[in-house]
């Protein structure tokens, strides 16, 4: 090669580097300003959120995703706008959509990040607030607890999961209760039971079999989360329920009785709270 054609090949040589150097450089300056556009879309759907212009937020969230999808907190906050515009027991199909693109937002965070925390109690929230229906699903019910047991498996020492599982235990064995209640009362016209009466011993047994291990579970899961909260009146009052679930499924009527001084003393010790933290309140405020 002469002199002339190797410097008419160094040139081309050169250039084409230049030109690549260029392009990437090009992408990466795109790539950075598509970063910064993402995270000044959350800002202004953060804002928009803040001040309840759901509709907005949701805009600005989504074109944040689309910019960065690295932007866990657009998806995040995403999920949670449509979370917020969803009215548990509506049975509309755009409230129903709402639920359902709340939990595939929050699910989509977890396909990166599957041990995030505010993904997996939101996917438990909002399952449980469409379960409430109608119409009415138990297996979403099972659904919700599954996300709740997932969170008490990565952070043991947080009570509130403890009180969404026992929530929706009492939940599906107090519905199963007043069904058989039901039944049975229309079964035997003649021979009515009262929501405070205990169940027949034909009716009981198909209670235990069916929810005796679910009662146990939620009143398991209530005493761990007072454990860890001495003065949630939430989990006390909630744990009040379950041991009058628990009394519906014995037949000693001393056993019985035991279980719903038990109950009754909860509701004391609830009162007692919120005695307690009103008189706090009021003391701080004078």
């Amino acid at each position: 090669m002469n002199l002339v054609a190797k410097r008419e090949w160094f040139r081309k040589d050169v250039s084409g580097a230049w030109l690549a150097l260029v392009v990437i450089v090009a992408a990466a300056g795109a790539g950075g300003c598509d970063k910064l556009r993402a995270r000044d879309l959350l800002n202004k759907g953060v804002d928009a959120y803040r001040n309840q212009h759901y509709d907005v937020a949701v805009d600005d969230f989504k074109q944040a995703k689309e910019l960065d999808p690295t932007l866990l907190n657009a998806r995040l906050y995403l999920a949670t706008a449509y979370a917020s515009q969803y009215v548990p027991g509506a049975p509309s199909d755009d409230n129903l959509r709402m639920g359902q693109q709340a939990v595939a937002e929050f699910q989509d965070v977890l396909k990166t990040d599957p041990d995030n925390l505010s993904a997996i109690d939101g996917i438990g929230s909002m399952l449980f607030n469409m379960a409430v229906g109608p119409p009415f699903n138990a297996d979403m019910f099972r659904d919700s607890e599954s996300y709740h047991l997932k969170h008490i498996a990565l952070k043991p020492e947080d009570p509130a999961p403890y009180y969404w599982v026992g929530y929706i235990d009492w939940t599906l064995a107090n519905r199963a209760n007043q069904e058989l209640r039901l039944k049975y009362n229309q079964d035997n016209p003649h021979k009515q039971i009262k929501d405070d009466q205990p169940l027949p011993p034909n009716v009981r047994q198909q209670f235990v079999q069916d929810y005796g291990s679910t009662v146990d579970d939620g009143i398991d899961r209530l005493k761990k989360a007072v454990d860890l909260q001495p003065d949630d009146d939430q989990a006390i009052g909630m744990l009040n329920l379950l041991y009058r679930q628990k009394a519906d499924q014995v037949d000693d009527m001393n056993e019985r009785d035991s279980l719903e001084k038990q109950a009754d003393a909860l509701l004391d010790k609830v009162k007692q709270i919120k005695e307690q933290r009103a008189a706090a309140a009021s003391s701080a405020s004078s």
